[in-house]
């Protein structure tokens, strides 16, 4: 590595380095947000998307109960526990996810039948937010890519229909161009309002977007 203009760190190829990983290298050392992540002790650059988003619609302070979709490295996950410490907490992630002290982990797939199950019975009680930065393992081509994050946002999405709180939040990882209509359609039907937002801490060359859903309505004959 090497020090480039205005203070940027440039990083020589290697062997064995592809061109992309070398790329991806260059930007994380160059990357305020990974350099603040550090610094303050959050687990990703991650952890600021979720604050910024915060700040903009006010979901996390107070929240009491919390289910975190796609949770590892845990950044989210640190956050809610900073903004709402006394909020009860279960994360679920395919990725093993470093204990976090109050909050519930399971390494499983959310796709998985049981998975749904397993993270209502370990909460107690009906979530009153939930956040999902889940998105699929790329295969390289966009149509694709999309379909399979959307597919997961989709059933992000009815887990929180059929578990939120009246009044609850959802908040989502989407693409560029926001969620699909057919599901766009859903959350209409079920919160009060739905907004699409870039936090300033999301690249501004990645085409993610996240979805915010507030005020559930609640569920058919569901006392407030």
């Amino acid at each position: 590595m090497r020090g480039g203009g205005a203070g940027k760190v440039r990083v020589k190829s290697a062997k064995g380095r592809t061109a992309q990983s070398t790329r991806w290298l260059e930007r994380q050392l160059n990357d305020p947000y990974v350099r603040k992540a550090k610094a303050e002790g959050w687990r990703s650059r991650a952890a600021f998307k979720l604050i910024e988003l915060d700040e903009k619609f006010h979901f996390v302070k107070g929240s009491r109960a919390v289910v975190d979709l796609g949770v590892a490295p845990g950044g989210w996950a640190q956050v809610v526990r900073k903004l709402s410490p006394k909020a009860k907490v279960v994360g679920i992630d395919l990725l093993p996810t470093d204990p976090i002290p109050g909050v519930t982990l399971f390494e499983m797939d959310f796709m998985d039948d049981k998975a749904p199950v397993v993270l209502a019975e370990a909460l107690g009680d009906a979530p009153d937010l939930v956040i999902s930065d889940m998105a699929a393992n790329t295969v390289g081509h966009a149509q694709t890519d999309h379909l399979r994050t959307m597919a997961l946002v989709e059933a992000a999405a009815w887990f929180a229909v059929e578990n939120l709180r009246k009044g609850g939040t959802f908040v989502a990882k989407v693409f560029a161009g926001g969620t699909d209509a057919d599901l766009l359609a859903v959350l209409k039907q079920h919160f009060t309002t739905i907004k699409h937002a870039k936090p300033p801490a999301s690249r501004k060359g990645s085409v993610e977007w996240y979805v915010v859903a507030q005020g559930f309505k609640g569920r058919a004959g569901e006392q407030g």
